[in-house]
């Protein structure tokens, strides 16, 4: 049997410290910790799919908790079928003892986990909704205050009439007057398009 650990941030600037603590504090080694840095709306994660290409029959999963495997309501229990009843491996939720595969195999303690299981996937799922939610609120917010998205529009030089007659006679390409405008060809042709409407 061997211990692994499964840890998930959802982005790149979020620190994956604290479960990293917890993973030691159950002796996991840090060779066996797999951890992905980003949303757990789905499971197609690198270091997921890695950690379940490596799993065998009688391990031992940690995680901290249901939210960090994913927030999925149906991914997540369909997750858990797949590790605990066809691969045989088990599964303990760092932060919810209830769901520990190891402990209650009866038929009242696989009935108490699964449905403590399925209450935490429906708020994992629903608090992604909810971040969701909150996310667009906020952009609706900032943009009624004037609060712009994106990159900056890069407005034309001055000459740039004259670039383009310049360009329409053939003497400069448009590559050319790209770059004296410090910009793209793709953004180029677009002001052109703009300024022929």
């Amino acid at each position: 049997m061997c211990k692994y650990g499964y840890v998930r941030v959802s982005s790149t600037d979020q620190n994956e410290d604290r479960q990293m603590l917890d993973m030691q504090s159950v002796k996991v080694a840090s060779k066996n910790i797999f951890v992905d840095k980003q949303s757990g709306k789905d499971f197609n994660r690198p270091e997921y799919q890695r950690l379940i290409s490596v799993l065998k029959p009688g391990d031992l999963l940690y995680i901290k908790s249901i939210d960090r495997l994913g927030r999925n309501y149906k991914e997540i229990i369909e997750q858990w079928q797949m590790l605990t009843k066809e691969m045989n491996v088990d599964v303990v939720v760092i932060d919810m003892p209830l769901l520990d595969t190891r402990t209650a195999k009866d038929l009242l303690g696989t009935f108490i986990a699964d449905l403590v299981l399925q209450v935490l996937s429906f708020v994992a799922q629903n608090e992604r909704e909810n971040i969701k939610k909150r996310q667009e609120e906020g952009i609706r917010a900032a943009k009624l205050r004037g609060v712009r998205f994106g990159r900056p529009i890069k407005k034309v030089p001055h000459d740039f009439e004259a670039l383009i007659k310049q360009w329409r006679k053939g003497t400069l390409s448009a590559y050319d007057v790209a770059k004296r405008c410090d910009m793209s060809i793709a953004t180029f042709y677009r002001r052109l398009r703009e300024k022929v409407k």
